[in-house]
């Protein structure tokens, strides 16, 4: 089909939801993106930090061709192996004991607000069930997760929302403690605030806010739905602080395009859970663990963590020397291949536009905010063609 069928035929049937760009791809190799007429493009997005190994990773094609040869979907009624398999992955590369599967990153979060609250009520506190969180945070759709969520442009439309949520700014511990109270269950934090532009959480407001979790019973849940499998340079996000979570998710990355996310929690806390109290029909399927192993283990293996630490300080480096002669750069933040570049005036959405007219796929937070979030596997190669496009864009912005 041509572009402007494809165009029409979404329009008269698919939900209007997203702002689309005018571009349809049709197939993808590595860091780039072919459209249905044949122009190449470079991949900066990662279908938001989602295609970790870039497009058509073999390791990652080859897992689910043969899984889905033999078994695509089972009740979770039935012990499955690469469920398990993925399971004892993470838990040994992470601070987790346990894992529960699910179908995305909001799937994962629900299950981690449930499992706090659930915990502390077998525990003889039905009374602790709130949950404090930050300001410009993003957690998910779910009537829930948009609770959750620091952000009222999310919430505006969907009120009353599941109540109990509390957000507090960020880096400001002060803030923070003032908000818990005696029915206080949770913190819910991402080390690295995504959707709300790429904000860092520094090193010493995590090390307050383990040490204010353990002094008042609260416990501490990291979304890396995001920042985590090796975006931001470490496997996980909590690891650049010296802290470690008594629950976390993931999403996104975990296999680079297929529909999974995972809920991980210590045992102390996962052990609240007992049958009945949660499930899925979907989540952790044959197919869905299988690509997720498929795509940790080619993290882990092929070290892309470590390009990941070393790429996203030579795009930062070099998103810095733009910086210094061209105004239009207010800030650049973030770590590893998760980068925030503020700009001085709100043309993020036109600057988007231009870098796609010149086969650069980058990503937009509101007015102001460009995102890059490239997929582990790229080299200078790629970010020294995008920087003097970038530049020029700017430049002709400003």
């Amino acid at each position: 089909m041509r572009l402007n069928e494809i165009v029409e035929l979404d329009k008269k049937y698919y939900m209007n939801t997203f702002s689309r760009a005018p571009v349809c791809f049709e197939r993808g190799e590595g860091m780039y993106l072919w459209d249905i007429d044949g122009k190449r493009y470079t991949d900066l997005l990662a279908g938001i930090a989602v295609s970790a190994l870039g497009h058509s990773h073999p390791a990652l094609v080859q897992a689910i061709s043969d899984q889905a040869s033999k078994l695509i979907h089972c009740s979770n009624l039935y012990y499955i192996e690469y469920q398990a398999k993925l399971a004892q992955l993470i838990a040994e590369n992470s601070c987790a004991d346990r894992v529960f599967f699910a179908n995305s990153g909001a799937e994962a979060n629900e299950g981690a607000i449930k499992l706090a609250r659930l915990y502390y009520r077998k525990k003889g506190y039905p009374e602790k069930y709130e949950i404090i969180t930050l300001e410009k945070s993003f957690h998910g759709r779910t009537l829930a997760t948009l609770a959750a969520t620091g952000q009222a442009k999310y919430q505006k439309n969907y009120s009353p929302l599941t109540p109990k949520f509390q957000s507090v700014p960020i880096n400001d511990p002060e803030a923070l403690e003032k908000a818990v109270t005696p029915n206080t269950c949770a913190v819910m934090i991402e080390p690295i605030q995504g959707e709300g532009g790429v904000n860092p959480t520094t090193y010493e407001y995590m090390r307050g806010v383990r040490e204010l979790c353990d002094q008042k019973d609260i416990l501490l849940i990291f979304d890396e739905v995001q920042c985590g499998l090796g975006r931001t340079g470490k496997l996980f996000g909590y690891q650049h602080y010296d802290v470690e979570p008594d629950i976390f998710t993931l999403a996104k990355g975990l296999a680079g395009g297929f529909p999974i996310g995972a809920l991980c929690a210590r045992d102390f806390v996962a052990s609240a859970f007992e049958p009945g109290d949660h499930g899925s029909t979907f989540g952790g399927n044959p197919l869905a663990c299988r690509a997720g192993y498929a795509v940790l283990s080619t993290i882990l293996n092929e070290k892309l963590c470590e390009n990941s630490e070393r790429m996203g300080q030579y795009l930062m480096d070099s998103l810095n020397g733009l910086k210094k002669d061209n105004p239009m750069i207010r800030e650049v933040r973030g770590k590893g291949l998760m980068v925030g570049i503020e700009l001085a005036k709100p043309v993020a959405k036109a600057v988007n536009m231009k870098c796609l007219e010149q086969g650069f796929l980058v990503g937009n937070v509101g007015d102001s905010i460009i995102r890059l979030l490239p997929p582990l596997i790229i080299t200078k190669k790629e970010i020294d063609e995008f920087i003097p496009v970038f530049s020029d864009i700017l430049s002709n912005e400003g």
